[in-house]
């Protein structure tokens, strides 16, 4: 079998550009780069300066949790058959 020639590779990059059209593909392009750096953007905010107000945040909303419960009333739904 062996791997394709340049050859073969151009002509399946010439056949998807007339299936798809050069628009279609340069949007395809930018919205897959725009998602690239997106996610990279957002692994390097979900770093070690978030971590460190991570714990703070439970402590407090459990201490809401408790003030809310006192007004609270547990109901049970059913439904009709």
């Amino acid at each position: 079998m062996g791997s394709f020639s340049i050859w073969h590779w151009l002509v399946v990059l010439l056949i998807v550009v007339l299936v798809f059209g050069t628009k279609k593909l340069k949007n395809i392009g930018s919205d897959l780069g725009g998602a690239v750096k997106g996610f990279k953007d957002g692994m390097k905010d979900g770093s070690a300066p978030d971590a460190a107000t991570t714990p703070a945040a439970p402590a407090q909303q459990v201490a809401n949790q408790q003030a809310a419960d006192a007004n609270t009333i547990d109901v049970q739904a059913k439904q009709k058959h």
